[in-house]
């Protein structure tokens, strides 16, 4: 198989994982803004991170993994629910996605 043709075949398989599961898209931005936006801003101890930092499929295998990027699994910071919508957020505005977005200040 050539490289292109397995990198659509796991963006596909990504994204039907991540279609399997629903979350709130607007919930997804509040809770990243509340919560993620104090340590991942330009300068920040986590480093600068917005739904444009990834892919869609790398967003999606991030959640798949459940880690931070301080090594502590995200479970620990957010229910499930929350990480869900989060998700939802990030994979729906990626640097590849129909709306790609910074999420602002």
């Amino acid at each position: 198989m050539g490289g292109f043709s397995a990198l659509v075949l796991t963006t596909l398989l990504s994204l039907g994982a991540f279609a399997a599961a629903k979350g709130s898209e607007g919930k997804g931005r509040y809770y990243f803004r509340q919560t993620c936006k104090d340590c991942h801003t330009k300068g920040a101890k986590g480093g600068e991170v917005t739904p444009l930092t990834k892919t869609m499929a790398q967003w999606s295998s991030y959640f798949v993994k459940g880690r931070h990027t301080s090594a502590e699994p995200l479970a620990k910071l957010m229910n499930e629910q929350q990480l869900l919508d989060i998700q939802t957020f990030l994979v729906k505005h990626a640097a590849d996605s129909l709306q790609p977005e910074t999420c602002g200040k």
